[in-house]
């Protein structure tokens, strides 16, 4: 992790088979991230009620509801929807990956994979999702400027 970060960032790991979690686990406890995991969907999407995450890595197909239907909900739920969301997944046919994205994830990853392409893709996602944080806060800010601005001397 980056020494000029101002947070810890979290990452949930979702999927139904441990030694998948346990594979990514490995690679990203390398670099400083600090990780959570749940083994369905369900699971899931309270533990993000509960907890801020930075991202997540999810797996498509699991019991109960899949990482399409816990990647819809997130996407429909305001204080989630900013939340990156990188399928990790088997499949690899163009329909599978072409509905996550239509769904709302930023990425894929194959299984098995590789740990560079893993790192590569996390850190790419939470550089965007910090930038992206960063204006929306200016935005924030402006916005806030502005009505005072108004308030104080009336609208220019």
């Amino acid at each position: 992790m980056n020494e000029t970060s101002e947070k810890e960032i979290n990452i949930l790991i979702v999927d139904d088979m441990p030694r998948n979690i346990q594979a990514a686990a490995a690679i990203l406890v390398k670099e400083g991230y600090r990780l959570a995991f749940d083994e369905d969907g369900e699971s899931a999407l309270a533990h993000v009620k509960s907890m801020d995450f930075d991202l997540i890595l999810l797996d498509i197909m699991m019991p109960g509801i899949d990482g399409y239907e816990v990647c819809r909900r997130l996407r429909e739920d305001t204080e989630t929807r900013s939340i990156p969301v990188i399928f990790l997944t088997g499949r690899t046919d163009t329909d599978s990956i072409v509905k996550g994205f239509e769904i709302g994830a930023a990425d894929y990853v194959n299984k098995p994979f590789k740990a560079t392409e893993l790192l590569a893709r996390v850190k790419t996602h939470l550089e965007l999702k910090r930038h992206r944080d960063h204006l929306e806060q200016l935005v924030r800010e402006r916005k806030s400027h502005d009505g005072s601005r108004e308030r104080n001397f009336g609208k220019t």
